[in-house]
């Protein structure tokens, strides 16, 4: 039986500020890897190189993957959403700053408590959680807006903001749809290895269409971002995270993702000198406060 723990303790926050950490690295390492190769292209190897290691790590704990318990059509729709959001922020990439990205698609946990209610009547919102909603996606319109009035300066700026915005939506229904099928109780193994899969295949059929080359040179850097983004992130972080969610409280976990839009915003100006703004900055606050309200445990 697994053990619940009901307070995170030390290992428990270092491995979430880890997993903060490495998702808030992500893009920014994804948007530097554009030169190197084109969008969705690198998304789909990202999913590919993933999903062979998620079958060979179920394996090798006995974890049936191939099982027939229902959670077939709920495991493709997942995979396609979870194809059709990365399809939204690799491109968006090349249209937007990664930090902003970063911040837009943290709309995504506002859309998950939005739509819970309406999945089980069990996660019917609090006058807080309702206030958390509210500054959140005003933050999100913030942000947006910024695009849009900077548009004549840095050009087509707000069509990444927008695919931004449908990549956090997509992210969303992609939670919802896991909570509301028979993924909902299938080990998380599976339902990551749907999610990598399906959209693996999914992303080499848009990439074909897209008519997205190879590219015709392969060295390090292209390699190192691409262990880190299947690797590290897709991998090793979203197990660790499924590990923490097995463990200790969901909703105390949950509010420790307000760290992953600051260290994306951080990394952001670190690694690719990108503005960081006063608007944004607030928009970062707007988020991150509102991940906190609509996350917090109620008394």
């Amino acid at each position: 039986m697994t053990e619940r723990r009901t307070h995170l303790d030390s290992r428990a926050v270092a491995l979430l500020l880890v997993c903060c950490v490495l998702w808030g690295l992500q893009q920014i390492v994804a948007k530097s890897t554009l030169p190197l190769m084109p969008p969705i292209t690198q998304a789909a190897l990202r999913s590919a190189i993933a999903a062979l290691l998620v079958w060979g790590w179920a394996a090798s704990r006995g974890t049936p993957l191939w099982r027939r318990d229902g959670t077939l059509p709920g495991g493709l729709l997942a995979g396609l959403l979870f194809a059709a959001e990365f399809v939204c922020i690799y491109v968006g990439l090349g249209y937007t700053d990664a930090s902003r990205l970063v911040v837009l698609v943290y709309l995504a946990p506002f859309v998950v408590a939005a739509g819970m209610p309406f999945i089980t009547h069990a996660e019917r919102l609090s006058p807080a959680q309702v206030g958390g909603l509210v500054l959140g996606f005003a933050a999100v319109v913030l942000a947006f807006s910024e695009g849009l009035s900077g548009a004549s300066a840095e050009g087509q700026r707000w069509i990444g903001d927008l695919l931004s915005v449908l990549g956090a939506l997509l992210w969303g229904a992609t939670t919802l749809t896991i909570r509301a099928t028979r993924l909902s109780v299938a080990p998380p193994e599976k339902t990551l290895f749907y999610q990598l899969a399906v959209s693996a295949v999914a992303l080499a059929a848009v990439a074909w269409v897209r008519g997205e080359p190879w590219p015709a040179q392969t060295g390090p850097a292209l390699w190192a971002s691409m262990f880190f983004q299947s690797v590290v992130v897709a991998f090793a972080s979203y197990l660790g995270w499924f590990w923490l969610v097995r463990h200790y409280p969901a909703t105390r976990l949950s509010s420790f993702t307000f760290l992953t839009p600051l260290f994306g915003l951080l990394f952001g100006w670190l690694l690719l000198e990108e503005a960081i703004t006063p608007q944004l900055l607030l928009a970062l606050g707007g988020v991150a406060s509102g991940i906190w309200l609509v996350n917090r445990q109620r008394p």
